[in-house]
């Protein structure tokens, strides 16, 4: 018998007895935690764009934990320290945060990727050599270039190995696997390197015309002026700046030799201060004219604070270290908390109700302000209560003089309450206005108002143009106690470099003599134009001078 026709049957045995053993194997694959085969099905893995969507977030989440732990650098740019970082953006650009005054933003490029600069502090030995080296501002735009340079290189190699090592770690932590954590990292710098390529196509050197201000900095427009204007015209900044340094310099060695009034080495000094309303450079400003101008007494009119609470009493500490007496009135923006501070600070003189003090025979009294605006509470008294402290002050002013004990010098803050003094001294002090302004009262009683020593403090970035800080210098002689002369002393003010030293004489009879050198006014302006500093005023008799930094606005 033929066996062709048993083939087919023996085939289909064969496959119907596969079956049972192929179930077999599959039970013991199950049991043994293997993956079981399909039957009459291709077997398949999970899908590749569910892979690659997870290798993307671990890449991008451990580029970003690299950048936020070890991605940025500290790197000194001109006179000031700062930390550049780079951060994740949906616009990018750069941001310019300078704490406490606010931040500026620019658009300077557009990636996935902002660079943050923090200032963190300005290094006074670098401050210190542009005001001793003035000659340096010249290459004071190439060094900075040179330094944002640096720093940017640095913060670029910085931060290739921190997306690398972050990226990489967390691709080793999720998968477990090297490949996998090493493609991760090979990812990030690819994605870095893309976004450079981006920020660097994309890259707009006109962006610091156009700054966006935020914080104290919003007002900086109207304080320093359009942008374009101050970068267009840097080269005729720090040439004009240069030679103004020159030309102070040849003011103090000259004022010497003008014919003007020359004090006698025993005359008494005094330096006459008003309405610094917490601006902190004004006390670096006073110490220096106390120095040069070797002053015996400071007189302060008052309005030395600005809301007068008690978190601003640590403001007056410096007053300790001036140098010379600080007799003090209080003024309307000065509280009782303040005066009551002052009053244990040494060097410190506070007069109130008329009662006189004397230094070297020179007898100062003076009176508080009777309102304090800054609460409003109360109402307040308006001239009636100026008016009515004045008398008060003039009548103290009289008991003294029936003692035997005549006052030389009256202050108080507001002049509606100075001219009430008028013919019981020859010279009273006020401030309040912050305008400058000497006129003789009826009675024949000089009344000096000073200007804002502070600049305005805070107030000086209300205005279109900065407000100028000053200050006076009073030449009285050592016998009769009568003014001899005066120095008006005028700083630029926020933004502004420059520096005015007038000298004033009065009458020959109202200084009781004649006049030791032809009464002329020395007046001389040496060459301005906007910028960070200032230069203070010499003695008339002066030494090197130097320059002290230039007044800014605090908060």
């Amino acid at each position: 018998m033929s066996r062709e026709p048993l083939r087919p049957l023996r085939a289909t045995a064969r496959r119907a007895a596969a079956v049972p053993r192929a179930l077999l194997r599959r039970r013991r694959t199950h049991r043994r935690g293997e993956r079981p085969l399909s039957l009459g099905r291709p077997s398949h893995t999970s899908r590749p764009w569910a892979r690659a969507f997870t290798l993307v977030v671990v890449t991008l989440l451990g580029a970003w934990l690299g950048l936020l732990v070890v991605g940025s650098v500290q790197a000194p740019v001109g006179p000031v320290n700062t930390r550049m970082s780079l951060e994740p953006s949906a616009t990018g650009g750069t941001r310019i945060d300078v704490p406490p005054l606010g931040s500026l933003d620019l658009d300077t490029h557009h990636a996935p990727l902002s660079l943050d600069v923090d200032v963190d502090q300005l290094d006074p030995v670098r401050a210190q050599a542009l005001v001793d080296h003035p000659e340096r501002i010249s290459g004071l735009e190439e060094r900075i270039a040179q330094d944002v340079q640096s720093g940017t290189r640095e913060l670029a190699v910085k931060s290739c190995a921190a997306v690398l090592t972050g990226a990489t770690a967390l691709g080793l932590a999720v998968y477990r696997r090297p490949r996998r954590a090493l493609a991760a990292g090979g990812l990030s710098l690819a994605l870095l390197a893309a976004s450079g390529a981006v920020a660097y196509s994309t890259w707009n050197p006109k962006s610091v015309l156009e700054p966006r201000f935020s914080g104290l900095l919003a007002s900086a427009p109207n304080v320093v002026g359009n942008a374009r204007s101050i970068v267009t015209e840097f080269n005729v900044y720090e040439q004009e700046l240069a030679r103004l340094v020159t030309n102070v310099t040849k003011l103090y060695d000259a004022v010497s030799t003008l014919p003007s009034y020359q004090s006698d080495p025993n005359t008494i000094r005094v330096l006459h201060v008003s309405d610094i309303h917490l601006n902190p450079a004004a006390w670096s400003i006073i110490a220096s004219l106390v120095e040069q101008y070797e002053i015996d007494v400071i007189i302060d009119t008052g309005d030395t604070m600005d809301h007068g609470t008690a978190a601003e009493n640590g403001f007056l500490d410096p007053i300790e270290d001036l140098g010379a007496p600080f007799v003090w009135v209080r003024g309307n923006h000065d509280s009782r908390s303040t005066q009551a501070y002052l009053e244990d600070l040494d060097n410190a003189y506070v007069l109130d109700g008329g009662a006189p003090v004397t230094f070297d025979g020179l007898r100062i009294a003076g009176i508080g302000d009777p309102q304090f605006t800054p609460d409003r509470s109360t109402k307040p008294g308006g001239k009636p209560a100026e008016i009515r402290a004045g008398r008060k002050l003039a009548a103290a002013i009289r008991a003294s003089e029936k003692r035997g004990e005549p006052v030389h010098i009256a202050a108080a803050h507001n002049p509606d309450a100075a001219e009430e003094v008028d013919g019981e001294v020859p010279l009273v002090l006020a401030g309040h206005l912050h305008v400058r302004k000497t006129r003789i009262l009826e009675d024949g009683t000089r009344l000096m108002l000073q200007g804002s020593t502070g600049g305005g403090g805070l107030r000086a970035v209300e205005g279109d143009e900065p407000e100028k800080v000053m200050a006076s210098v009073l030449y009285l002689d050592q016998e009769s106690k009568r003014l001899q002369a005066w120095d008006e002393i005028t700083l630029g003010g926020l933004g502004l470099t420059t520096a005015e030293v007038s000298r004033h004489l009065p009458d020959d009879e109202e200084r009781g003599g004649p006049s030791p050198s032809p009464t002329s006014s020395l007046t001389s302006t040496p060459t301005s134009t906007p910028s960070p500093g200032a230069s203070p005023p010499p003695s008339p008799s002066p030494p090197a001078p130097t320059a002290p930094a230039a007044p800014s606005p605090t908060g």
